[in-house]
């Protein structure tokens, strides 16, 4: 026998609700065992391009080494810190962890180097934005489904899914809205103008906590700088020097584990701190009383804003410039550049169900087209691609 889906637990009032849900876009019956937020989690977990994000690079390629976090095993990473989170706060666990799992979906292969350059071929059709073809992924590129395509998520999960960063228009807007946003908006109004539920600034705050701490792990396993190099960051130099202190005979690959653990949870830790102040302060008493303030309930403080930009920063200059990750990142725009040219140029070399979608050569329709199949590619898919259309090209010239 079908059990019933538990009721809303003993959740903070400014929290979103399952049972409040504004629903999806396509009517469905509800499941008898999950609530509409397990549900969506669920449903990201099970989506190819969430599978595929085991072969999608955060800063070092795919094949450079089994160790080095891709978007997969960050997306788990950033899941843990923000059910962490939203459980501290009372929120909806299963909302943060779906936003958390749900946020990469749309990042092309090669990282900010493959979004660098598929941003560059697309600037004459509109351009490129991960977060927008995130939301393409989750309501128009995965056929799973007999009755829709995309997957049918929650209003709550896809307002995540756009606005987890902040509002998209209005004031505290600082770009025009993608173009895959605002043709979704037009049928679906994710009401733009507003910060979305505490949920999704939860997911965006663990990503940050996340992306910071596992670059440093990444850093230093490679050998892009040492301990001693980052000493100098506030807080990092003082949590490894505290790591000494306590277990002075450490070894290395413990000391750093021991030293980014403590940092993590001096991230959460500031972050709850911070987030209950402004919680405090502002008495939300509605997920919808959260949308309407003019800045997030979720934050870190001034203080940790501080180190964290100081920390960005050394990461800037000793990693993401590092000569090492400077030639992937070359490498990864030869890839792009030359695999969007040749296919807008050619769609006929696209498999049949994209050719389906194309236009004239050339056209915005066809360069759209390009975009989506390119940025579903893993890195070696697309490694693969360019040898095969790019090489025997060469080969034969």
């Amino acid at each position: 026998m079908l059990t019933q889906p538990p009721a809303d637990t003993a959740r903070a009032p400014y929290a979103c609700r399952p049972g409040e849900s504004r629903g999806r876009f396509h009517d469905e019956p509800e499941s008898a065992t999950r609530t509409c937020f397990q549900r969506d989690r669920d449903r990201i977990i099970h989506s190819a391009a969430f599978r595929r994000l085991e072969y999608k690079t955060q800063v070092f390629v795919n094949h450079e080494g089994d160790y080095y976090r891709t978007r997969l095993t960050h997306s788990l990473e950033v899941a843990q810190i923000a059910r962490s989170i939203a459980r501290s706060l009372d929120l909806d666990e299963d909302l943060a962890e779906a936003l958390a799992l749900a946020h990469d979906l749309g990042h092309p292969p090669f990282g900010h180097a493959g979004e660098d350059a598929l941003s560059d071929r697309m600037a004459p059709f509109g351009g490129f934005d991960h977060n927008a073809q995130s939301l393409a992924v989750v309501t128009r590129l995965e056929h799973r489904y007999p009755g829709f395509d995309g997957l049918n998520l929650t209003w709550e999960t896809l307002e995540g899914v756009v606005k987890h960063n902040g509002p998209l228009t209005g004031p505290k807007a600082d770009r025009e809205v993608p173009g895959d946003i605002a043709a979704y908006v037009a049928a679906h109004d994710l009401e733009l103008g507003t910060y979305a539920g505490a949920e999704a600034q939860a997911a965006a705050l663990a990503d940050d906590i996340a992306y910071n701490n596992h670059d440093i792990d990444d850093g230093l396993r490679a050998g892009l700088f040492s301990a001693e190099d980052i000493s100098d960051v506030p807080m990092v130099g003082d949590i490894f020097a505290g790591v000494d202190r306590d277990y002075p005979d450490l070894d290395k690959s413990r000391r750093k584990h021991e030293a980014i653990r403590r940092m993590i949870g001096e991230w959460v830790g500031d972050a709850l701190a911070e987030s209950r102040r402004r919680l405090a302060d502002a008495k939300p008493a509605s997920a919808d009383d959260v949308r309407g303030l003019d800045r997030p309930v979720i934050a870190l403080s001034d203080a940790m804003r501080e180190m964290d930009s100081q920390l960005k920063r050394f990461l800037f200059d000793n990693m993401y410039r590092h000569h090492r990750v400077n030639r992937m990142t070359s490498e990864a725009h030869r890839v792009v550049h030359d695999l969007f040219k040749l296919l807008l140029d050619e769609p006929q070399s696209l498999p049949a169900e994209w050719q389906a979608r194309t236009g004239a050569p050339g056209s915005a329709e066809t360069a759209k087209a390009v975009a989506d199949y390119i940025a579903g590619m893993t890195d070696r898919f697309a490694l693969d691609e360019h040898a095969r259309l790019i090489g025997v090209r060469a080969e034969t010239s």
